[in-house]
């Protein structure tokens, strides 16, 4: 008899390896940081509830939901638009988990568990932008793309959800890439290669960046 475990695995266990990748000798220009344990619920709205859904969101978080391509950060979530009358709620610790949201959500939106069906990784560096311009054509400048910006594209053929978080204590931009878990091996390969002329750091975390 096969034993079978329920235990959650990250997509990236055997793909990612921490420590120093690309070129050496200079100081690693991306670092590519894969976010774990974290909980993610899809929230669309029914059909004629867009209205009812908005109010009962900002019910729940303080907020209304973003209703443009924005990610809206509040004390205890990360407010994700995923296309129209649609977003992710991203959280940790359970506070907004599935359970928790669909008493409040479930008359007007229809609610999705995504916890485990996505993966997260949160890229930065002072050559975060150059790295992800080989595989995106969204324009990730500054002015075009400022803190909270987000917006549902391609990376490499793979559908994800990107968004520009908080810059970090050093002032350099930082990126969040969601793709499905069954795409995020693949991925991952592709943004080593892209990044490794200018030297990667890679790690994971339970921390969002």
């Amino acid at each position: 008899m096969v034993d079978f475990s329920w235990t959650p695995r990250s997509p990236l266990e055997k793909a990612l390896v921490t420590g120093a990748h690309g070129a050496r000798g200079i100081e690693a220009g991306v670092s590519l940081t894969e976010i774990r344990n974290f909980d993610l619920v899809q929230v669309m709205a029914r059909r004629g509830k867009a209205a009812d859904m908005a109010k009962a969101a900002k019910a729940c978080f303080g907020v209304a939901p973003p209703d443009a391509p924005k990610a809206l950060q509040t004390p205890d979530a990360t407010l994700i638009w995923s296309g129209p009358d649609q977003f992710f709620v991203l959280s940790k610790g359970g506070k907004h988990a599935m359970d928790t949201l669909a008493p409040a959500l479930s008359g007007s939106a229809s609610l999705s568990d995504q916890s485990h069906a996505r993966a997260l990784i949160s890229v930065s560096g002072i050559q975060a932008r150059a790295m992800l311009a080989k595989l995106s054509s969204i324009d990730l400048h500054a002015a075009s793309f400022p803190i909270g910006a987000a917006a549902a594209t391609s990376m490499d053929h793979t559908s994800v959800t990107l968004w520009r978080g908080a810059d970090r204590e050093d002032g350099l931009p930082a990126f969040n890439l969601l793709m499905f878990a069954t795409f995020a091996e693949s991925l991952w390969h592709t943004m080593l290669d892209s990044a490794g002329e200018y030297g990667v750091t890679i790690s994971h975390s339970e921390d969002f960046a």
